[in-house]
């Protein structure tokens, strides 16, 4: 009976390595789209601001230029943060599932390690009063 609670509990901590590893795997993805979206936004803005110097109303040499040119930048700064506040999170969510992870691993390890020592033990005890 012993043995068979522990395969159970067994059982549960391969169920919560399952469960960890997908979120770990659906973080992994999400910090892939922040990078993709960084590198999309940061494209972006660089087209704008060769528009906006090559720009006959706005363009280099006008009064306007710099004005345009800082609101861009304010504009652009404020995307890049919200993005970076974003794969912050994500990174500390990574940690903590990772954290997770090695523990139900260390957990799943000793519970092994007791139950291969209570089979030992059935096979010896059962080896050794069945010989007498």
């Amino acid at each position: 009976m012993a043995i068979a609670n522990l395969q159970e509990k067994l059982l549960f901590f391969a169920k919560q390595k399952s469960r960890v590893s997908m979120e770990l795997s659906d973080i992994q993805m999400q910090q892939l789209s922040a990078t993709k979206q960084i590198q999309t936004k940061q494209q972006n803005f660089n087209n704008q601001l060769s528009a906006l110097y090559y720009d006959e109303e706005y363009g280099y040499g006008t009064d306007e230029y710099s004005q345009q040119l800082e609101l861009m930048q304010e504009e652009h700064e404020f995307e890049m943060a919200s993005i970076n506040s974003w794969e912050s999170q994500l990174e500390l969510e990574k940690e903590n599932l990772e954290t997770q992870l090695n523990e139900i691993t260390a957990y799943e390890t000793s519970w092994q390690k007791l139950l291969s020592n209570n089979i030992k033990i059935e096979f010896t005890y059962g080896g050794a009063g069945g010989g007498k």
